[in-house]
C-alpha cells in the first residue's frame, strides 16, 4: 500500500487542503519505516524537507487507529521555542483527528498542565529538563501518564549528540520507560548528521531494538553561496594590479547545486481526489526550482564604519535575513554596531537580537516580528536560530567569520532557501591587518582558511561531524544518583548502583568508580546513610535537588570576577582551568588561581594571543576540518563562492605558506631559537600534544614559553635542532602513555555543571579519558618525518564539481 493510501483520512485531507502534489522521499521512507517495521527510525534529510510531517503522519494515523490509554507520543525539543512553533504547527492537524497535543515547558501555564495530568493522552511536546522535572515531582504518576506510550520523537537529534544533555535525555527516557513498563519506539529527527549509523546506535541505547535509517532520493539543491574577508580597518587585500575594494563591491554570491549522495526511496505523487475515486496509480514528480533575481546595491553605510559590518548593513537592507555570530558577545556587539549605522544615517532600526541569555519577551519578540512577511528585518543570532523554529521567509543568512562545524554551516544555511528559493549564506571573514613584523603563523587568515573547509568538507565528501558518544561524563552521573534518590526515596547502594549504572550514558563507568562517588557524596553530606544502610539525599543534597536549576544538565552562565594585584579587571563565565589564558580589559592574562565559592579569579598579565576556550562545546574543531585547512592552502585553485578581498587573501596566505612550508613541514623556524609547530590537529588532541610536548619532552628539547593558538599553531623557544625535535617527541609518543600523565599536577579540570560536586579524581580521570584524543594525538606525531627537509608539492583542486 503506497503511503499516501495509508494514512488517516483526516491527513489526506489535510493534505488535499494545503495543495501538496506529492510526498516528498523522506515522507514515503518514514511511512514505510513506520508501518512496516518495530524498529526505532531515524530520519536524516535537509532542513525544511519535510521531517516532521514524515514523523508524525503514520505516528498520527496509529494513534488515531487504536487510541492509546495514556500518553501516546513524546515529542522532545532542545527548544522552548521550538516546541512553541511545532505545537502551533500540530495543533490544527491533530483537532481534525481528536488527537490532543500538550505542551510542557517553564512558560507553559499550569492550568493546561493541569489538564493534561488529568486525562494524559494524544501527543506531549516537552523539554528533556521538563521531562526531569515530572520524573522527579510525579514520580508517582508516571505509570498513569505513560502507561501506554508507544513513540518518542527526538527533533533536531544532532544537538543532543554532545555533553551532557543528551546524556540526560536518553537516561530520562530510560528511566520513564522503566517506570511506566514500556519500550516506545524512537524517532530522530536531524538535517545534520555525520555518522547515521552510530547515531541510530545511540538513538537505540536502552531499548533493545534496532534503527532504520532509510536512504532517500531527493532533488538536487542549489546553494548561493558568497565569502568575502575585510580587515577591520586599511585597505582590503589587493589582487595582483588591483587596489582593493570598499564594502559594496563584489557582492553576488555564486550559484551552486549539489548532488544527494543517497539514493534509495523516491517521492511519491499525491493521487487528485477524482483520481483516487477512479483508482489511479501514483507517479514521482520532481520540485523545481526558480533562479533568484540579481540586485544592485547602494553604498550608504558610514564612512567610518567597520567594512565588514558595512558589507552586512548593505546587503540587508530590504530583506529579511539572518546575521549568525559564535558567541552572546559577539552577537550584542555586532547589533550594537548595526544599529548605530542605522542612526547616523537616519535609517530606522531594522535589527534584532536573538540568544540564549536574552529574557524569553525579547526572543518571542523577535520571533513573532520575523514571522510578518512584510517586515524586512534582519535577527543577529547565535545558535538558537540554528535550529527549526519557523520565522517566516528568510532571504538569506549572513555568517561572522567561521562556524566552528560542517554541522552548523549546514543548519545556518538550511534556515534560508525555503519555499522553492535556493538556500543563500554569506560568509563575512573579518580580522585585523597583520603588523608588518607579526610573526610567520600570525600572518595567516585562519578564519578564512576555516571557512573554505568547512564547505569543501560537505561539497567534496558530503562530510558531517559525527557524534562525540565516548565520555567519562562524572558531572551527569552525581545528577541523576541524586536525581533517582530524589525522586525514587531510600535505596541501598546496590540498588541504586543497578538502577544508575546501567543506564546507557554509563556503559564506561566502573563499579570502582561509582564506590568513590558515593563515599565522597556522603563525606560532603550530598547524600545519607540511613541506620538500615540505605542512602537518602542529604541536607547539602537537598539544596541542590529543591532548586529548579537541577533539572538542566547544562551550566548556566555564572560570572567570575577577575583581579590581578587587587585591581577588578571585569568578569567572564566558564574560566578555563589554572595555567590557562584569558583576554580581558585589551590584554592578555594567565590564571593562577580560581575560588569556585567566591567565583574570584586571580591572574597575572602575560603577552600572547589567547587560546580557544576548549571545553565541551559547539567551540570544538575537528581534525578533519584542520587537514582540510591545510590542503587549502596547498592547492592552487580558485573556489568560485570566493569574492574579490578573499581571493587576494587566500593568495597572500598560500604564498606566505609556499615559502615558508607552512602546509608541508609541521615545525617551522622563525628565526633563532623561536619555533612554530601546526600539527593540523583538532581541538581536543592540540591539547593532547600541547601537554604531551610540555609533560614529556620540554626538559630533553630545551623548550620554553610554549604559547597556542588553538587550534592553529604553537609557538615556542627551544635549544634543540629540528633534527632533535623530531626524535625526541616521536621516540617518546612510542613509549606508553597513560592519558593521566598529561593532567598537571594539582588540576580539577571543572568545566560540567556539577563537577564541583564530584570528587577530584573523577574530575581528573574524566578529562583525561573522555576529553583528550591522546589516540589522535599519538597517531599525528608518529606520522611526522624523521628529519625536515621533506616538502609536499602544491595540489590542483580535486572534486569540485558541486560548485
Amino acid at each position: 500500500m503506497d503511503a499516501f493510501d495509508r494514512y488517516a483520512p483526516f491527513i489526506q485531507d489535510f493534505i488535499y487542503d494545503h495543495d501538496w502534489q506529492s510526498l516528498r522521499a523522506v515522507q514515503v521512507a518514514a511511512a514505510d519505516a513506520i508501518f512496516n517495521t518495530d524498529e526505532n527510525v531515524l530520519l536524516t534529510a535537509s532542513t525544511a524537507s519535510g521531517k516532521t510531517e514524515a514523523a508524525f503522519f503514520p505516528i498520527l494515523t496509529e494513534l488515531w487507529e487504536d487510541p492509546p490509554a495514556s500518553v501516546g507520543c513524546v515529542y522532545i525539543g532542545p527548544l522552548k521555542a521550538l516546541i512553541n512553533d511545532q505545537f502551533l504547527r500540530l495543533e490544527d492537524l491533530c483537532a481534525e483527528g481528536n488527537i490532543p497535543v500538550w505542551h510542557w515547558h517553564g512558560d507553559v501555564s499550569q492550568s493546561h498542565k493541569a489538564k493534561m495530568l488529568k486525562h494524559p493522552s494524544g501527543i506531549l511536546q516537552i523539554t528533556p529538563e521538563s521531562l526531569e522535572s515530572m520524573l522527579l515531582h510525579r514520580h508517582n504518576a508516571i505509570p498513569h501518564i505513560f502507561g501506554d506510550l508507544r513513540f518518542v520523537v527526538i527533533d533536531e537529534v544532532h544537538s543532543l549528540l554532545r555533553g551532557d544533555r543528551g546524556g540526560q535525555t536518553l537516561c530520562c527516557l530510560e528511566r520513564l520507560s522503566r517506570l511506566a513498563g514500556v519500550v516506545p519506539r524512537r524517532i530522530g529527527l536531524s538535517a545534520t548528521i555525520g555518522d547515521p549509523e552510530a547515531t541510530g546506535a545511540y538513538l537505540s541505547a536502552g531499548t533493545g531494538r534496532g534503527c532504520v535509517i532509510p536512504r532517500l532520493e531527493a532533488p538536487k539543491e542549489r546553494w548561493r553561496l558568497s565569502m568575502e574577508h575585510f580587515y577591520v580597518s586599511g585597505p582590503q587585500a589587493p589582487e595582483r594590479g588591483e587596489d582593493g575594494l570598499g564594502h559594496g563591491a563584489g557582492a553576488e554570491p555564486a550559484e551552486a547545486t549539489y548532488e544527494t549522495p543517497q539514493q534509495v526511496a523516491a517521492e511519491e505523487r499525491v493521487p487528485s481526489r477524482e483520481e483516487r475515486a477512479e483508482d489511479v496509480s501514483p507517479s514521482v514528480a520532481a520540485p523545481q526550482t526558480e533562479q533568484p533575481e540579481p540586485e544592485a546595491p547602494t553604498d550608504r553605510a558610514p564612512v567610518f564604519a567597520d567594512p565588514g559590518l558595512a558589507y552586512v548593513f548593505e546587503h540587508t537592507r530590504g530583506r529579511k535575513c539572518l546575521v549568525f555570530a559564535n558567541s552572546r558577545e559577539e552577537c550584542e556587539a555586532v547589533t550594537t554596531t548595526l544599529r548605530q549605522y542605522c542612526e547616523a544615517v537616519g535609517e530606522p532600526d531594522r535589527f534584532l537580537i536573538h540568544h540564549g541569555n536574552l529574557s524569553a519577551s525579547f526572543r518571542q519578540t523577535a520571533e513573532e516580528l520575523m514571522r510578518d512577511e512584510d517586515a524586512n528585518l534582519t535577527t543577529v543570532t547565535t545558535s538558537t536560530l540554528e535550529l527549526g523554529i519557523d520565522i517566516g521567509r528568510l532571504e538569506r543568512a549572513f555568517q561572522i567569520d567561521a562556524p566552528f562545524t560542517v554541522s552548523s554551516f549546514l543548519q545556518r544555511m538550511g534556515r534560508t532557501g525555503r519555499r522553492g528559493q535556493p538556500s543563500e549564506m554569506w560568509f563575512v571573514m573579518r580580522e585585523d591587518e597583520p603588523e608588518a613584523r607579526a610573526l610567520l603563523p600570525e600572518t595567516v587568515p585562519w578564519k578564512l582558511l576555516q571557512g573554505i573547509a568547512l564547505v569543501q568538507l560537505y561539497v567534496e565528501e558530503r562530510w558531517v561531524e559525527p557524534p562525540r558518544l565516548d565520555g567519562l561524563p562524572y558531572s551527569l552521573l552525581y545528577h541523576q544518583t541524586m536525581a533517582t534518590l530524589a525522586s525514587t526515596g531510600e535505596l541501598l547502594p546496590a540498588d541504586l548502583a543497578r538502577r544508575v549504572l546501567t543506564l546507557s550514558p554509563f556503559h564506561r563507568v566502573t563499579a570502582d568508580d561509582y564506590r568513590t562517588l558515593l563515599r565522597h557524596l556522603v563525606e560532603t553530606d550530598q547524600i545519607e546513610r540511613t541506620e538500615t544502610g540505605g542512602l537518602i539525599v542529604g541536607l547539602a543534597g537537598e539544596r541542590v535537588t529543591n532548586d529548579f536549576r537541577f533539572y538542566a544538565t547544562f551550566a548556566e552562565d555564572e560570572e567570575y570576577t577577575v583581579r590581578s594585584e587587587s585591581q577588578e579587571l571585569g568578569t567572564i563565565v566558564q574560566p578555563p582551568p589554572v595555567g590557562e589564558r584569558i583576554a580581558i580589559a585589551g590584554a592578555v592574562w594567565v590564571i593562577e588561581e580560581i575560588d569556585y565559592k567566591r567565583h574570584l579569579i586571580e591572574c597575572t598579565q602575560v603577552k600572547g594571543k589567547v587560546p580557544a576556550y576548549f571545553g565541551i562545546c559547539a567551540g570544538d574543531v575537528n581534525t578533519r576540518v584542520l587537514e582540510r585547512m591545510r590542503g587549502v592552502l596547498r592547492e592552487t585553485c580558485d573556489y568560485p563562492y570566493l569574492r574579490t578581498n578573499a581571493r587576494a587573501r587566500l593568495a597572500q596566505a598560500r604564498h606566505v605558506a609556499s615559502l615558508a612550508h607552512l602546509a608541508s613541514e609541521p615545525l617551522v623556524c622563525l628565526g633563532g631559537t623561536s619555533w612554530c609547530l601546526l600539527p593540523w590537529l583538532g581541538s581536543y588532541a592540540f591539547l593532547a600534544l600541547e601537554r604531551f610536548l610540555k609533560i614529556r619532552c620540554a626538559d630533553k628539547l630545551g623548550l620554553k614559553g610554549l604559547d597556542s593558538s588553538r587550534p592553529y599553531f604553537m609557538q615556542f623557544t627551544m635549544s634543540a635542532d629540528a633534527h632533535t625535535f623530531y626524535r625526541v617527541v616521536k621516540e617518546e609518543a612510542a613509549l606508553p602513555l597513560d592519558p593521566m600523565e598529561l593532567v598537571y599536577p594539582g588540576e580539577v579540570p571543572r568545566f560540567d555543571k556539577y563537577d564541583g560536586f564530584v570528587p577530584d579524581e573523577l574530575v581528573r580521570k574524566g578529562f583525561a579519558y573522555g576529553v583528550l584524543d591522546v589516540e589522535g594525538m599519538l597517531a599525528r606525531v608518529l606520522s611526522w618525518p624523521d628529519a625536515p627537509g621533506y616538502d609536499i608539492p602544491a595540489l590542483p583542486c580535486t572534486n569540485l564539481s558541486g560548485i
